[in-house]
Order: C-alpha cells, then structure tokens, then sequence
C-alpha cells in the first residue's frame, strides 16, 4: 500500500499514480495499491478496502515522503491505525520515509546534472565551481525534516563540485524561496541551479519557479537554472522497493534521535507527548472544480495571483506541531501508540488548520513574509 498526501493539481496526482503503477511489476507476488490523504481520490482507505477484498490479511504500506514530519510521523499512521482497528483479522505493517538513501542522493544527483547539461547547452560550458547549487524543501514544523535538506544539498554540493551550496524552502520554516535566492545572488555566482527537492509537482513547485524567475529578472547578469523535481526516476522507483523489503526483514525502524515528537529537540520543548492524530479527515477525498487557470491540467500558479478562494490556493499551512510519547523501540510497526492530546479547530471553508504554532512563524525570511505584501 503506497500512502501518499495528495494534491488539488491533477498533474502531481496522475504522477503519484504513475509511480504507484510503476511498483506494480517489483512485486510480481502481491498486489499493489495506493491512496491519498486529503484533495484526491482513491483515499488511503479506499485502497485497503481493495487490498482486503482480494484477500489480504497484512498489508505492508509506505509513505510516499521524502522525509518524515507530520504526515509521515502522524496522519498516514493514525489513517492505518484506524483502518486495522475497525478490520478485524487485518495487520498492518507500517514502514519508513524514503529519506536521506544513497539511492535518493543519486536520484537528485541526476535531476541537478540535467540541468546542467542542459545550462550547459543553452548558455555555453561553465565550470561547477564557478555555479552555486540551492536546494529548496519542502519545509516542515519538525526541525529534523528541515534539516535533512542541508544534508541531501551539502551531499551533492561536495559530490559533484558546485562552488557554493544552500538551502530554502518553499513554506512553513525559513529562509523562503524569495529571500534564499535573493540572498545567493549577492555571493556572485555566475550561475545558480534552482533545485526543488520534491516528488512530484503542484502550486508548491510553481511557487519556487515563479519566485526563481522573479528574482532572476532582477538580476538579468546571472544564470538561475530551474532543475527538475525527482518524480519517478528510477532510483526513486528503487528505494521505495528497498522501504518494502525492510518491512519483510523488521528492520523497517525510523530514526528517532532528534525527534520533536519524542525529544525536547531546542525551540521545541513544549511538543513533547501529545496525542498522535490525523489532522485531513475533513479534506479527506475532496477534490475541488478545475482550476480556471491551470493549462492541461498543469498549474500555472496564477490562482495565486487572484483571491484565495480561486482554483486551488487554500490556506492549509500542513504545520503540523505534534509530538509523541513513545517507546523505547518506536518501530512504527502499529504495535506501538503514539500519545499527546491537543485541542485544535477546523475552518471548513478554508481547510485552515489550528496546530501547536511553529515559533519563528515570524521571522523576517520566514512563512508570515508571503503574505504581508498582499
């Protein structure tokens, strides 16, 4: 069972589905299905029910995360947890993120080599160490996720031989697409390669190549090269096989060091030991109208440019601030419970979540800056 987020952009859906296709022969033994947790259709339930129905009583499901923050560590867990305590006689084994894997550091080795191959066509032979690499993430309100972006940029910035690295990050933390990449212009690289480590695309993806581009029109002497997101490459393909076969070994256990949800990781403190629980039931296989202004189905981000109510621009921050009680072991095995208690309220209209506050929500560089100029 491959778990992923979903999306209101039908492209980064259709993509999910095709790399889920694409398992499909790695398992000649067991059927494959997959689902989303909220804005697209089949839900993760939907796909366990078709699972059941051919006669599957344990079920090994994975999380289509890149790394492992608050869908990874709460909402895809307390979906199956759900699911198997109201089905009797089916077990679900729950294994880990794609995370910081040689196999995904090669994946992203190959899209930033794209784009330079293609820099290279178009503008002409430049060395690596006169090209400055950004990596932009996700971002997440667990500091451990954000910071696996350093390590995944600082990987391929030793590997390959760039001059200068760094990293932004598209939402919830700092530093911003924006001021990242304003920033990296003023260190004088002649080129910079614009990185988005995502799986898949969507207004996320849009936003960083429109900001790319905004910035670049600033500095018209420079080179900003938009590199690919991963999608289905094939070491991608590869690592998701690898996520099953630790399930089958028990050796599927997450890294739980530096933690939020179980240490008092700095800044985070007061995140320790409340109860784990899915914060997508109310979007959960909603799917919206066609976006007016997105083109065959592939986002153009100009709803971002219009009200908040048009096309798919919601104001769903998927800060996520929980933090677990857990033990010793934390396999993540569903033999385990995850507890902390908060209080929190949903505005159906906006999807807007109310969650345990990320602390530097105000920064200067940080996720309240998109919106102050509005």
């Amino acid at each position: 069972m491959i778990c992923g987020h979903g999306s209101r952009n039908k492209e980064a859906v259709n993509q999910f589905a095709k790399l889920s296709e694409r398992l499909r022969p790695r398992f000649p033994d067991y059927p494959v299905d997959y689902g989303y947790l909220e804005f697209a259709n089949p839900v993760i339930s939907n796909g366990l029910d078709n699972l059941v129905a051919q006669g599957c009583t344990r079920i090994l499901a994975v999380p289509g995360m890149l790394f492992a923050a608050g869908h990874a560590k709460n909402d895809i867990p307390s979906v199956l947890n759900a699911y198997q305590a109201k089905t009797p006689g089916v077990t679900i084994e729950y294994g880990r993120e794609l995370g910081l894997d040689l196999k995904m550091i090669k994946a992203a080795g190959a899209r930033v080599q794209e784009a330079v191959d293609a820099a290279n066509a178009e503008y002409g032979d430049l060395p690596l160490t006169e090209t400055m690499l950004m990596v932009v993430g996700r971002g997440a309100s667990d500091p451990d996720a954000n910071s696996n972006v350093n390590k995944l940029m600082r990987l391929l910035w030793e590997g390959m031989g760039f001059g200068w690295g760094e990293v932004c990050y598209s939402g919830v933390t700092f530093p911003l697409v924006e001021p990242g990449l304003e920033h990296a212009a003023k260190l004088g690289y002649k080129r910079i390669i614009v990185f988005p480590y995502f799986l898949f695309t969507g207004i996320l993806v849009r936003r960083i190549y429109n900001f790319t581009d905004e910035v670049a029109a600033r500095h018209p002497d420079m080179q900003f090269v938009k590199a690919g997101y991963l999608n289905d490459q094939d070491y991608v393909i590869e690592t998701f096989e690898d996520r099953v076969q630790e399930i089958l070994e028990g050796t599927n256990n997450m890294n739980c060091q530096l933690c939020k949800y179980r240490a008092q990781v700095l800044g985070f403190e007061k995140e320790v030991g409340l109860k784990q629980e899915s914060h997508h039931h109310h979007v959960e296989g909603v799917e919206t109208a066609d976006c007016e202004y997105c083109v065959d189905n592939k986002c153009t981000n100009e709803c971002l440019k219009h009200k908040p109510s048009t096309g798919h621009q919601h104001n769903h921050s998927h800060d996520h601030g929980h933090t677990h009680a857990h033990g010793d072991e934390h396999t993540h095995d569903h033999g385990h419970e995850h507890k902390h208690e908060h209080g929190h309220s949903h505005d159906d209209k906006a999807h807007d979540h109310h969650h345990h506050p990320y602390p530097h929500a105000d920064h200067p560089h940080g996720p309240n800056s998109m919106y102050k100029k509005d």
